[in-house]
């Protein structure tokens, strides 16, 4: 969480003082308005608000129809969450490699399309853009989805289009460690009224009773409970006016940061896909091995970490799926159904080793928006003199 105050806290009380929690039937609105807010500013047709940015991968792909039979591709590097909403649509994951934006390989993800292949899930790890044109050519030509996982990019951008709005729908989160929070939510975002729909539908076991079931083209099916409550709308909309200020400065941080870096040291900085775009959150850093990485990550002042220590983060630790335990019951695993058999299913944790080399081999240095020019300076300083002591 980068900002929160008096803000969040008057639209709160909005909500309080009209005496509605639920989403449903209050006068405030906060939930619903937030999602046409969050909509506009994307670039969206549709957004719907969830519980959660696992709950809007999942919604995503709901929305798209994936289900058993299909593949989904995503990268080796990237929370589990990913790999999960397959599995959760009772599709199978498979896992490619990330290149050195620390993004998903489009050569990799051309090398496992398969006949079975039916979307591809590029993730905007650290606010770091995917290259979507490339992507977007990939999927084109095999006639492919893509469910984008913004959910540590909110509000980035790729050659000034706002990521999310690449592919045929994005999932964002809003939890305590991104962009903008409410403690945790997400949303769902797409042109396509009919995955809109769907997930509308599937987000809420209740949508037969909706006011809004009669607008519905797409007949309800059973779903489940991923709503959001008028409280977390309420600390959306103010953190929304917020975005556009922290990515502001982030960015702002970043180039200054990196500029004197450029200027006094001979670090070698990761590759971008769109560095105008980029989020600003983290300055990524390329080094020969992972002993001088973890050597300059370690120095005084610098405050570094390596990708590849952040466990969860990276495939080799997504236990439950290596191990393919899909599901809490073996007739719902996704590894066993029927439809499945002959999938690409065959995991190793020496499957990406790419990916490995570059988690390895990289260190972060997350910028802060709020940084002072001094603390800025203070802390380019440790780097520069961390790289000439190596």
């Amino acid at each position: 969480m980068y900002r929160i105050g008096q803000e969040e806290v008057d639209e709160l009380k909005k909500v309080i003082e009209g005496g509605t929690l639920f989403r449903v039937g209050s006068p405030y609105l906060a939930v619903e308005n937030f999602e046409k807010e969050w909509a506009g500013t994307i670039g969206a047709d549709y957004a719907l608000c969830v519980n959660g940015g696992t709950s809007a991968l999942i919604g995503g792909l709901v929305g798209l129809g994936i289900g058993p039979g299909d593949e989904v591709i995503v990268p080796g590097y990237t929370f589990m969450a990913s790999a999960i909403a397959v599995l959760a649509v009772g599709a199978i994951p498979v896992i490619a490699e990330t290149d050195g934006t620390l993004t998903i390989d489009p050569e990799s993800v051309e090398d496992r399309i398969s006949e079975h292949t039916r979307a591809i899930m590029p993730v905007h790890m650290m606010g770091f853009p995917s290259d979507m044109e490339q992507l977007t050519e990939i999927a084109t030509r095999h006639d492919l989805l893509i469910l984008e996982d913004a959910c540590q990019a909110d509000g980035g951008s790729y050659k000034g289009r706002r990521l999310g709005t690449w592919g045929d729908a994005g999932a964002f989160s809003f939890n305590d460690f991104k962009i903008i929070t409410a403690g945790d939510a997400g949303c769902v975002v797409t042109d396509k009224r009919e995955v809109y729909e769907r997930a509308l539908i599937y987000h809420d076991g209740g949508a037969s009773f909706r006011p809004y079931a009669e607008d519905l083209s797409t007949p309800p099916f059973i779903g489940v409970q991923n709503r959001v409550g008028e409280l977390i709308g309420a600390v959306l909309r103010a953190q929304l006016r917020r975005l556009d200020g922290i990515l502001a400065d982030l960015r702002r941080v970043k180039k200054q940061f990196s500029s004197i870096l450029k200027e006094n040291s001979s670090l070698q900085f990761i590759e971008s896909n769109d560095p105008e775009g980029d989020c600003g959150t983290t300055v990524g850093l390329r080094f020969p091995d992972e002993t001088t990485a973890r050597t300059f990550a370690g120095a005084g002042g610098v405050n570094g970490n390596l990708p590849i220590d952040t466990g969860k983060h990276v495939y080799v630790n997504w236990e439950p799926i290596l191990e393919k335990r899909g599901a809490h019951h073996p007739a719902l695993n996704p590894f066993n159904l029927p439809q499945n058999a002959g999938l690409n299913m065959e995991y190793s944790k020496d499957m990406c080793p790419q990916t490995l080399e570059i988690l390895k081999t990289t260190v972060f240095i997350p910028m802060n928006p709020d940084w002072t020019p001094q603390e800025l300076e203070a802390r380019a300083e440790a780097c520069i003199k961390a790289g000439r002591d190596l």
